[in-house]
């Protein structure tokens, strides 16, 4: 039965909320007119060159980055007094120290970070929507600085949201609103054929590019490597179906595309072909989704089913070639997987980790095999479509029924920080997300509802992308971010690795797991062709401690499928590791008992059916440490820990993780 209205609860839900203006919750389908002329597309030149790689294994290495970060220009983190331009993120990324918010507190009470150890790529991704409003209200020579709008927008509300108030509330939303247009763009600040604000986006853009230029590394060091990026916030229906637009090389269109003027996700990959992917020089792009999690069921649904099967073919193909890789991990919860989905088979014990969707602390409705409206604002029912695991075999369905899988994705991580702190996920020092809105530990504490009907204390310091390319340079990653070799984490860098094959020595963990892997198997995000051996093929899984972090407790090996009564099957193998000693002392956070370092471990499916079409990730999981919540409850007296100390739903303990990306199986042909 599918469940696209929304309730009597949601309604009034809505209407309650939109009186509050809180951004998070004021995310309803605004537009505006395309931009007078049309974004130019890329220029027809190639990338400019740089030095080869000292460091270029062929077998391939780890990198570490965050490619969703905003900074000053994104209009929810300048609401909230966040100052940290794209200069400040990428010092930050190479580990520089840098301030943070707020930026007129005394020296004594300035606030500072600095990564232990710097990332190895990054990527600047502010919203598409509202640069060029919020650019303009930023820059006291422009025309509209002095309009009404741009000073309630930058004016700081006379209760600090930055004190004891809700981190995500009203304040930060009521100054948005002003640069906010309905049906258009706001004419006070954009002129009366928004071309203030056109020249204002392609002034802020262009900057943009320029520092990230600046802070890529060409020579053969390859120290640190720069994306070009934004995102597109389209948010239907108060959904979230968003996604960083990532940029192979410095040629890039002349304007961001946003959901304002193009709302249709189908439409932005064709004009993201048409502006760069079709053109005659170096510009490509590719497309990540993020936080499906909030998606009430659409980031994965199929809305094509009724077109002629060509064009169904045609939609699925755009969006497998524009979408290799999903953000299933950041600030906004984890993506993977939840508890007691409609017509999913078999248990997962682990999948009820860093959740952020439910109201009054409860799982949402389920949404079977429809969608629904509201997660922004945490009403209504979610999806299984709303998690990466389920997505998949959703693609393993829809190849089944069209002989296209839109869904061959990989797992990735970033943070979606709104303090211009790409890769700060350290659960020790977790300094907030979103400028002055959670600058104080008692701010970052608060019990109200907020984004998702959860309040922030609920909210993670998000994960990371793990790379495994040859170097780093830029062509070298984004390479394997199209083919998938990719992984993600809850923050740690933990290594993990997978292989599988036909060939594979049992012995591959006594030699080079790497070059025998590539050699007679294929790595995480490829397809292993079947033959016509029977028995399964030899899986190869491994992973690596964070020597910052906490040692490993189990690996394991999750196997998803359809059956034939078309429910989707679930099944999780401890394959290294496992229950020990480890626990954690809830009055110090310190941990004790054994774990591991690393882990190498061959594998074979022990249900293997060689005319079933299968998909096979790895996921592996340290010792219990403390969650950055209880951390900051236990550094206060217990006679001032707020209500959140004592919130019931609220893990004190987290088991931080990281996740592969699939290889599939597509069953042998029974001809």
């Amino acid at each position: 039965m599918k469940r696209i209205v929304l309730g009597v609860l949601g309604v009034i839900v809505l209407a309650a909320t939109w009186l509050w203006h809180t951004w998070d919750q004021l995310s309803l389908q605004p537009t505006a007119s395309e931009w007078q002329p049309s974004a130019a597309a890329a220029a027809a030149q190639q990338p400019q060159p740089r030095e080869s790689c000292r460091n270029n294994n062929p077998l391939r290495q780890p990198f570490f980055g965050d490619v969703h970060v905003h900074t000053s220009v994104s209009f929810d983190a300048r609401s909230r007094d966040m100052l940290g331009d794209v200069d400040s993120a990428y010092r930050f990324a190479r580990g520089m120290r840098v301030q943070l918010a707020p930026y007129d507190a005394a020296a004594e009470d300035a606030r500072f970070a600095q990564l232990p150890t710097a990332l190895d790529f990054a990527a600047v991704t502010d919203h598409a929507e509202w640069v060029g409003e919020v650019f303009a209200c930023s820059q006291p020579e422009h025309p509209a600085y002095t309009s009404e709008a741009c000073r309630a927008y930058r004016q700081r509300p006379e209760s600090n949201p930055g004190s004891d108030g809700p981190s995500v509330g009203g304040e930060d939303a009521d100054r948005f609103r002003n640069i906010m247009g309905f049906g258009d763009r706001n004419t006070a600040i954009c002129g009366p054929d928004n071309q203030w604000c056109r020249d204002a986006l392609k002034q802020a853009w262009e900057i943009n590019q320029a520092v990230t230029e600046a802070h890529y590394d060409r020579s053969a060091d390859c120290e640190f490597t720069t994306f070009h990026g934004y995102e597109y916030s389209n948010s239907v229906s108060m959904s979230k179906v968003h996604r960083n637009i990532l940029f192979r090389n410095e040629i890039v269109p002349e304007l961001p595309v946003s959901s304002l003027e193009e709302p249709d996700v189908v439409r932005l990959w064709e004009k993201m072909d048409t502006l760069c992917n079709q053109t005659d020089g170096g510009c490509e792009a590719i497309s990540i989704p993020h936080n499906p999690n909030v998606s009430s069921g659409r980031m994965f649904y199929v809305p094509y089913r009724d077109e002629p099967l060509s064009e169904q073919q045609r939609l699925a193909s755009l969006r497998a070639r524009m979408e290799p890789v999903v953000e299933m991990m950041q600030i906004k919860g984890e993506s993977e997987c939840r508890p007691g989905m409609w017509n999913v088979v078999g248990e997962d014990e682990w999948c009820d980790f860093e959740k952020i969707r439910g109201l009054d602390w409860q799982a949402p409705e389920d949404c079977e095999d429809g969608y629904s409206a509201g997660a922004i604002i945490g009403v209504n029912c979610q999806s299984r479509l709303d998690f990466a695991r389920y997505a998949l075999l959703e693609g393993v369905a829809e190849e089944a029924r069209i002989g296209v899988n839109p869904y061959r994705f990989g797992m990735a991580g970033s943070t979606d920080t709104h303090n211009a702190l790409p890769g700060a996920v350290s659960e020790q020092d977790y300094p907030g997300c979103c400028g002055e809105g959670d600058a104080t530990t008692l701010s970052r504490l608060n019990n109200a509802p907020g984004f998702a009907g959860k309040p922030v204390t609920y909210r993670n310091p998000g994960g990371l992308m793990g790379v495994w390319a040859e170097e780093n340079s830029r062509d070298s990653l984004f390479d394997a971010m199209q083919r998938r070799e990719v992984f993600a984490t809850s923050g740690p860098r933990i290594v993990p690795r997978l292989f599988a094959g036909w060939d594979l020595p049992a012995s591959i963990c006594d030699s080079s797991q790497a070059e025998a892997g590539y050699a007679g198997g294929v790595p995480m995000g490829a397809v292993l062709p079947a033959t016509a051996k029977q028995d399964s093929p030899l899986f190869v899984a491994s992973a690596v401690a964070d020597p910052r972090s906490y040692p490993l407790q189990r690996l394991q090996v999750i196997k998803l499928w359809r059956g034939a009564d078309d429910a989707f099957h679930q099944a999780v193998f401890d394959i290294a590791g496992g229950d020990n000693d480890a626990s954690v002392d809830l009055d110090s956070c310190a941990t004790t008992g054994r774990g591991h370092a690393e882990f190498c471990e061959t594998w074979r499916d022990p249900d293997f059916d060689p005319a079933q079409p299968a998909v096979y990730y790895t996921r592996v999981l340290e010792n219990p440490s403390c969650r950055w919540s209880w951390q900051q409850c236990l550094s206060l007296p217990e006679s001032e820990r707020p209500e959140a100390c004592s919130d019931p739903g609220l893990p004190k303990i987290i088991q931080e993780r990281a996740w592969t990306s699939p290889i599939w199986y597509q069953g042998a042909s029974e001809e």
